[in-house]
């Protein structure tokens, strides 16, 4: 793998070289986001390295422009990922697809943070490779579950750009929205609760990270916490599980919505947003043969157009919609008021 490096602290580029020449090839250093912007349209790495506070172009622009003119997963890497969560999450919002902090230079040489970065770098590898499949399905469900009939819910499936996406939509929902709203966003768990907390605050409806034993209730947004797959159990409440263990996808949107088709007996409005891959095109088909209405963003307002493609090629997405006819859509009714016909 090629990965290029955009940091001006001398210090931080060498630290960070050192860890990729185990495993990987420096493609080139940028001092600030424009020079990566130039350098990026010139050669295109398989990833690049973005810190977010620089001078002349921060990461969060660099990011916006790269992802607009030469796109390329970009992973950021800081200082303090939760000193800069409100960065990060708009470098996210921008395309780029994770975060960790700076590895330190130690005396060893091996410095504190090598293993975590390595292990992101491994990562985005697995999730570039697996464009066109996301891993292992549950069986596709077709039937409502019985039992006792349950209320609405909103189900959001999201990753690289989906913190500005959700939170726009976020934005648009009442406070007395009806339903109770689920969202799995692929982060990763050591930041995972300052992305509630971010999203608390940009909207009316109350956010917090979905704990095992919760029901959802309505008008209450959770969020997936763990690098575990978040799922609804039989008995209503929500739980974590590590399986399928292989599934790039940490959390998944897949493996969740797999649950619901399964196990909630109620009106069900799952919107696929931007992201890299696949995830979530099996798990909204199952959703949409079972009678959910189902919404992926489309390409124009997409900041990768990776998943919401996948589940319009598969035939698992009801509607395509910019992303602000989806907040407006949301707004305007209960989910799932709109009802496929039974074919």
């Amino acid at each position: 793998m090629k990965v290029a490096i955009v940091n001006d602290m001398a210090m931080a580029v060498e630290g960070m070289r050192r860890v990729i020449c185990e495993q990987h090839e420096l493609a080139w250093v940028a001092r600030d986001g424009q020079e990566a912007v130039e350098r990026c349209a010139e050669d295109v790495p398989d990833l690049i390295l973005m810190d977010l506070v620089m001078p002349v172009m921060d990461g969060v622009a660099a990011t916006r422009r790269i992802m607009q003119q030469s796109p390329c997963p970009i992973l950021v890497v800081t200082a303090s990922v939760n000193e800069n969560s409100d960065k990060v999450f708009e470098a996210m919002g921008a395309g780029a697809l994770d975060a960790v902090n700076t590895p330190l230079l130690g005396m060893s040489g091996q410095g504190e943070g090598r293993a975590a970065l390595l292990h992101k770098i491994r990562m985005i590898g697995i999730l570039t490779r697996n464009v066109s499949g996301s891993g292992p399905q549950p069986p596709v469900a077709a039937d409502t579950p019985a039992g006792r009939r349950q209320g609405p819910l909103l189900a959001i499936g999201s990753s690289s750009g989906g913190p500005q996406a959700v939170a726009e939509i976020l934005r648009g929902l009442p406070a007395d929205y009806p339903a109770p709203v689920i969202l799995v966003q692929h982060v990763d768990a050591q930041f995972s609760a300052g992305l509630a907390d971010w999203l608390d605050q940009q909207t009316v409806l109350p956010v917090r990270l979905a704990e095992a034993g919760d029901r959802p209730r309505p008008g209450e947004v959770l969020v997936a916490g763990t690098n575990d797959h978040l799922v609804l159990r039989s008995n209503g409440e929500l739980d974590y599980t590590e399986t399928p263990k292989e599934m790039p996808y940490r959390p998944s949107v897949d493996v969740f919505w797999h649950s619901l088709a399964a196990g909630w007996n109620g009106d069900i409005t799952a919107v696929l947003l931007t992201g890299m891959g696949r995830d979530g095109a099996q798990g909204m088909l199952a959703l949409r043969r079972r009678g959910a209405h189902t919404i992926a963003q489309d390409e124009a307002t997409s900041a990768v157009y990776g998943m919401p493609r996948a589940a319009r090629e598969l035939g698992a997405a009801l509607e395509i919609l910019p992303l602000g006819s989806i907040v407006t859509l949301l707004k305007s009714q209960h989910p799932a008021t709109r009802r496929e016909e039974t074919r």
